[in-house]
């Protein structure tokens, strides 16, 4: 059956832009200390030989994509023993991190641009047994092309914005050749099942939302010992991820909070840490005093903040501080994870803001472990609440711990789920691959 014209068009285009893409991307990949000889990756080219026997394949956007698929990994190779997993992602930080965090026989490669002639060598080389794409990767050259080999597909943890629905609805026909090719599409909320049900994909449905069952972000125990001595009995609180505009807020809060509680500390980890000359600059500008993790500045009796702007330790912080703000959720980018910070049982505070976490958020507020706050004000006056009332931040702290943990049993759920879906007999594929986009 011929793919309709939109994604044939789309499969042309992508096939000659490809180049500049290619071109684009380069920048982005060698700044950030990647080998240079890996850009090839981009291209389908291969690094790294394939492994022996099965393979099965995930393929993920950036790092929070990457790293929540990690545990089940682990859970899958624990139960095939003989197996191999290869990841692919298409950020230069997501290579950097799972580089050290790789389970044992799963290899990293960066994505192939979705052309046709990439996606086509990537295929030969790597003959994937299974492919399975998280949250909102939906190449369909890619996708197209996997199927047409026979591949067996699964749409995990999927998730969709209103505006991405809406421009779907308004081409039904290359929504259904698209998503009707997954066995199994678990959705993290029942919005989004509901979305690429109407989009004509009955097999969707939602589940447990894969990022609350990574499990705690890892640490060096050294690193935190060495915190916690220099801090003593210090209190102190944790803004993380936060994003151009919700540094004001932070440091208007903590500002405030200093005059009752002049020994704070703020631990401020932005969510790009080559904006830290712009928020070290807002720092010195309130008048607080400032040590910079990144020049290795020592945090002194009359330190105020440290600016945590390093890639990897934000499960340092979450497991070094009771109280955090997480970021992105006073700015509209849709919130960040919050199962991190909850499982390290770290009381939670955040803004209004969070399309891109809703379930996982009203639960946490249901179950008493979160509080939503609007504003530099209204962030003081929470964190004042907590840090005044000893028994209120360990009832929320065992709330958020309790919550956090009610999610594993999911894992086994998911993982079984997966394996039936991919392994059972296929449904008629398509066979030329000339037929896709």
């Amino acid at each position: 059956m011929a793919a309709p014209l939109l994604l044939q068009a789309y499969r042309a285009c992508a096939t000659l832009v490809a180049p500049l893409a290619q071109h684009l991307t380069k920048p982005k990949i060698t700044n950030q200390g990647i080998d240079p000889k890996r850009l090839c990756e981009r291209q389908g080219k291969a690094t790294q030989p394939r492994p022996a026997g099965a393979l099965m394949w995930f393929h993920a956007a950036s790092v929070g994509e990457s790293l929540s698929i990690l545990r089940l990994i682990e859970h899958l190779a624990t139960a095939d023993p003989a197996g191999s997993f290869l990841i692919t992602s298409g950020t230069a930080t997501s290579a950097r991190i799972l580089a050290k965090r790789l389970p044992p026989r799963c290899t990293h490669q960066f994505a192939p641009l979705d052309s046709a002639v990439y996606v086509r060598r990537f295929l030969n080389h790597w003959q994937p047994d299974q492919a399975v794409f998280i949250e909102s990767e939906l190449w369909p050259t890619l996708i197209l092309a996997s199927h047409a080999r026979g591949i067996p597909l699964a749409l995990l943890n999927a998730r969709i914005s209103d505006k991405t629905a809406a421009r779907w609805s308004r081409a039904p026909r290359a929504a259904r050749a698209l998503l009707g090719v997954f066995r199994l599409i678990h959705c993290q909320d029942k919005r989004t099942a509901e979305y690429f049900q109407a989009l004509g994909a009955p097999q969707a449905a939602a589940g447990t939302n894969l990022k609350s069952l990574a499990g705690p972000l890892p640490y060096d125990a050294a690193a935190l010992s060495e915190m916690q001595n220099s801090l003593a009995a210090r209190p102190l609180w944790l803004a993380s991820s936060t994003h151009q505009g919700e540094e004001t807020t932070v440091l208007a809060a903590h500002k405030a909070l200093l005059r009752s509680h002049p020994d704070l500390l703020l631990v401020l980890v932005p969510r790009h840490p080559e904006r830290a000359t712009e928020i070290k600059k807002l720092i010195q500008a309130q008048g607080l005093v400032l040590a910079q993790r990144s020049a290795k500045a020592p945090i002194e009796d009359n330190t105020q903040v440290y600016l945590a702007d390093t890639l990897g330790e934000t499960g340092l912080w979450y497991a070094l501080s009771p109280l955090t703000f997480l970021g992105g959720s006073l700015v509209p980018v849709g919130g960040h994870n919050p199962y991190e910070p909850a499982q390290t049982a770290s009381a939670l505070l955040h803004g209004p803001l969070y399309a891109n976490f809703a379930q996982g958020y009203g639960a946490l507020q249901r179950a008493g472990a979160s509080l939503e706050i609007s504003d530099a004000a209204s962030l003081a006056a929470s964190l004042q609440g907590l840090l005044d009332s000893p028994k209120a931040l360990k009832r929320q702290r065992s709330r958020a711990r309790a919550f956090a943990a009610a999610q594993n049993t999911a894992l086994d759920e998911i993982g079984a789920a997966l394996r039936k879906a991919l392994s059972c007999s296929a449904p008629e594929q398509i066979q030329s691959e000339n037929e896709q986009p």
